[in-house]
């Protein structure tokens, strides 16, 4: 199915879209990566919108340039073609304005998830005093408060995921850039998880881009759903408003009639894109073993 055939996009942005600035624009994005001799264009044509107090989820299939895009965000890749603007503004180098969360455990093993949490104060100026206290702070919000002393390796999954949440909110961030955070974690743990980003997200409602392979987990957190097509040369085929009430609990909200329209109609335009990475993976394979 080509981009004529598919349903009209949603072109709002969020409940806040008339009330709220851009926090992140993306217009006219390409990407592409050298690999020696070889040129590799990752995404291409990205025009994206994310306002102030949105929560936005990006999906599509392995290897369509989900993260390559929030790197963009984040002021880690620079674009071959496009621009990206930030609150108005081009972005030039890093993102001092977002904070981001990577799917990997990114947690000193030598410092205790006190320490942890306190240092992403240093480079603020934050006295040590202050930046214990605060650090502390953040520990109980996300659930942690009896466990400051404990090194990452004495920690689940879901709580050492929990440290890192509060390592990226201690810094009060302006953009919150998520990649598949909760990817390693086991179902029950992500329905916490989940619902504990919610609460705290509910509270100052960042602007926030989070990336997963989980369509459920988008739509259930969410005020749209971005579909990205099948690289190479990805781009956005789909974006979908999320008409679900909040607040949410991540369980309760996919009972909901609601809740399977929608993931009906978004799963529409993913399958065939899914579909279309398979085909072209197996035929890579293919071509790979008569050669061999």
């Amino acid at each position: 199915m080509d981009l004529q055939q598919r349903p009209p996009f949603e072109t709002g942005q969020g409940v806040s879209a008339t009330a709220s600035p851009v926090a992140v624009r993306l217009s006219g994005l390409d990407i592409t990566f050298h690999i020696g001799d070889q040129r590799y264009k990752a995404v291409t044509g990205i025009d994206l919108a994310v306002s102030a107090g949105e929560f936005v989820s990006v999906v599509g299939p392995t290897g369509c340039g989900k993260s390559t895009l929030l790197n963009a965000a984040a002021g880690l890749l620079t674009p071959s073609a496009g621009k990206v603007e930030i609150f108005g503004k081009p972005l030039s180098g890093l993102n001092a304005r977002a904070g981001y969360l990577f799917q990997a455990d990114a947690l000193m093993p030598w410092k205790t998830a006190l320490q942890n949490v306190a240092v992403a104060l240093e480079p603020m100026g934050v006295p040590a005093a202050e930046a214990n206290e605060r650090a502390r702070e953040w520990l109980g919000r996300v659930g942690l408060r009896a466990f400051v002393d404990r090194y990452p390796h004495m920690l689940s999954g879901g709580q050492r995921k929990r440290v890192a949440l509060a390592q990226m909110l201690i810094r009060n961030p302006e953009i919150l850039l998520m990649d598949e955070p909760f990817g390693p974690l086991d179902a029950q743990t992500r329905q916490i998880m989940g619902n504990l980003l919610l609460d705290l997200w509910s509270k100052d409602r960042k602007a926030l881009i989070f990336v997963t392979h989980d369509l459920e987990e988008a739509i259930a957190l969410s005020d749209r759903v971005v579909v990205m097509s099948a690289g190479p040369a990805a781009g956005i085929v789909a974006d979908y408003k999320v008409p679900l009430p909040r607040p949410r609990d991540i369980a309760e909200i996919r009972l909901e009639k609601a809740f399977h329209e929608i993931h009906r109609d978004i799963w529409a335009s993913l399958k065939v894109e899914v579909q279309k990475a398979y085909a072209m993976g197996e035929g890579k394979e293919l071509v790979e073993g008569s050669n061999r």
